[in-house]
């Protein structure tokens, strides 16, 4: 080899390349995108304000007003990505909310993510 330090820095960025490929690789199919089986469930959205916040247990309830007038109880488990502190600040400002939601047997609306 004619250039023995361009060959081991080539060779360093193809390992560490290859490296961080290999550990994304694993974490996402070690996390699923979704929690709900996308064949079993459909997603939905809802678009509303949100008129109460509160929590059971280790989960946490609210309900969303939608535009027309209709009430929906969601339950926000651990596969929801929204903050209470988020939700609360929606609730004050009486922003419109974006609710991405899989209804689950016993018409329990599951919320997913919640903006």
């Amino acid at each position: 080899m004619a250039f023995p330090r361009v060959s081991a820095v080539a060779f360093l960025i193809f390992l560490i390349g290859s490296l961080s490929l290999l550990c994304i690789g694993v974490i996402a199919l070690h996390r699923p995108a979704v929690s709900a089986d996308s064949e079993q469930y459909t997603i939905e959205s809802a678009e509303g304000e949100i008129v109460a916040i509160g929590p059971t247990g280790p989960e946490m309830d609210f309900v969303l007003k939608t535009a027309t007038g209709q009430y929906l109880h969601f339950r926000c488990a651990s596969s929801c990505q929204a903050s209470v502190g988020h939700l609360q600040r929606h609730l004050y400002e009486q922003a419109t909310t974006y609710v991405y939601y899989v209804e689950e047997p016993g018409k329990t609306l599951l919320a997913l993510n919640v903006d």
